[in-house]
């Protein structure tokens, strides 16, 4: 059996077209599936209609008890997916699930993960575009892992998905660390779709804050670049102290005030930089050390749900 993870957070108003197209493909395909509904809090009707449609069996929901994000939606419904093996897509169908049957298929042949690569990202405007081609090119300088068209649609094998359940850690990548623990892999690729209802969830603001989460959950990139700040000052601290005990041997008053203050400045400035980037690290260690749960499940529907993200 499949199990379809569908996270979801205020959309009421294309959840039900997305579960009759989804259960139409894969019956077309012969496919047996559940169809796992994860309601991230949702301030509509959403969880009302995943309630009314779980009657209807093949279906569940889980419901959180308030916005954890897409991370800890993902992770649920793998936690509670009850198949041999699990896609992950999301409810506004830019995510085509025409591709699913395709994606099957090739676990079937022997694939254990099965990637959806985006040959194109559909209406996103140019910033976007040039904020995930950065960001993407960082991570995979960074940690060696090739982001390029990466996206949440992904169909794992349950070897792949009980590694991921096993993980230890609060702050998740589900792109990277999917990548991270290996397996075999196929790569299908999709252009992306208009939504079918409704308008992103992610402004510019959330973008860059997703984008500054994961580089620094899943790399420690920015306290090498420190390090190598620091290097680049000490360098130019020794030329200078050079300069200044040449000139003051040859008789030769040391000139530049503004200059000293200059660089008090900019050294001032790279290590209040320093410490923010260690003092964002910190954070990230006190969120993990913590222990909380990366979710708590006030509701479901249609089944049991297990416990809570720990």
């Amino acid at each position: 059996m499949l199990s379809v993870v569908i996270p979801v957070y205020n959309e009421g108003a294309v959840l039900e077209k997305t579960a009759s197209v989804i259960r139409g493909v894969l019956s077309d395909a012969a496919i047996g599936c559940e169809l796992i509904f994860v309601d991230d809090g949702s301030k509509d009707a959403t969880w009302e209609k995943i309630t009314a449609l779980s009657a209807s069996g093949g279906i569940r929901g889980l419901h959180f008890s308030r916005n954890f994000g897409k991370e800890g939606a993902i992770f649920a419904g793998l936690k509670n997916a009850a198949g041999d093996c699990a896609v992950c897509i999301d409810c506004d169908l830019q995510h085509p699930p025409e591709l699913i049957p395709e994606m099957y298929r090739l676990w079937q042949g022997g694939a254990e993960v099965v990637e959806a690569v985006k040959r194109s990202r559909g209406r996103e405007g140019l910033l976007h575009k040039l904020f995930a081609r950065s960001f993407y090119k960082m991570m995979k300088s960074s940690s060696g892992i090739s982001l390029d068209g990466a996206s949440d649609f992904k169909l794992m094998d349950r070897k792949v998905i009980n590694a991921l359940n096993e993980l230890p850690e609060r702050i998740t990548f589900f792109r990277a660390l999917s990548s991270w623990v290996g397996f075999t892999v196929e790569r299908v690729e999709f252009d992306v779709q208009p939504r079918a209802a409704g308008k992103s969830k992610f402004s510019m603001k959330s973008l860059f804050k997703f984008a500054l989460n994961n580089i620094t959950s899943f790399t420690n990139v920015p306290i090498h670049l420190i390090t190598w700040v620091g290097v680049i000052f000490f360098v130019m601290a020794l030329v200078l102290g050079v300069q200044t005990l040449v000139k003051y041997f040859c008789g030769q008053a040391a000139e530049g005030f503004s200059t000293v203050i200059l660089l008090i400045l900019i050294t001032g400035a790279c290590i209040l930089l320093g410490v923010g980037v260690i003092g964002y690290y910190l954070s990230k260690i006190y969120e993990e050390i913590k222990q909380r749960p990366r979710y708590i499940i006030s509701r479901t529907a249609g089944g049991k749900g297990s416990d809570n993200g720990n």
